[in-house]
């Protein structure tokens, strides 16, 4: 009898998990991007974001540090490339985001580094540069705050040191599911 139940268990676990995969399958739910297609994704950085990211430049320029944006928007397949290193492609993981997972793919998103007199581009966050006595990375991420900027340095998980962002008081899932900041209808994508 305790047998009987155990195999009418095992195959009403087994036939449920079907019907959840067909589901999954047939109406695409859980993928890897559950942006909604209706609202047109952004095509460039949100027009605050690239004026905040002007104004830090000619700020840190000011103190006689000189950045670089070495990345602001990125589309969700480029995105998707970075997540692929350091697990199917070669190098380190770069970042836990998946195409659709970053602010970066919404336009609300730069990384920056330093660039030494000598022209490098470096990310040594110990780097002084001005020879004020301070990092210039320290530097550049408290006038970065004051633009309105949450730092990836910040986060409880994952650091993400070039990193940073202005959400807009919108999530990921938000964005996914269609909502925009304010002042960024002329940026999607031509889809004529």
């Amino acid at each position: 009898m305790k047998r009987k139940k155990i195999g009418s268990s095992v195959y009403l676990l087994a036939l449920l998990l079907f019907i959840i995969l067909f589901f999954i399958k047939e109406f695409g739910l859980f993928t890897d991007s559950n942006i909604n297609s209706a609202v047109p994704l952004p095509a460039n950085l949100h027009p605050v974001v690239e004026e905040r990211s002007q104004k830090l430049i000619q700020q840190a320029a000011k103190k006689g540090i000189v950045i670089v944006i070495t990345d602001g928007f990125r589309s969700a397949e480029e995105q998707n490339r970075l997540y692929e290193k350091g697990r199917t492609a070669g190098g380190n993981v770069v970042t836990y985001a998946k195409g659709g997972e970053s602010y970066h793919n919404f336009g609300l998103a730069v990384d920056f580094a330093l660039k030494t007199q000598s022209g490098n581009v470096i990310w040594d966050m110990q780097y002084d540069g001005n020879q004020n006595g301070k990092a210039d990375w320290a530097e550049v991420v408290q006038m970065a705050k004051t633009l309105g900027f949450e730092w990836g340095g910040d986060w409880a998980q994952f650091k993400d040191y070039p990193h940073l962002q202005m959400d807009f008081g919108l999530t990921i899932a938000e964005l996914q599911q269609g909502e925009r900041p304010p002042g960024d209808s002329s940026l999607v994508a031509d889809t004529n």
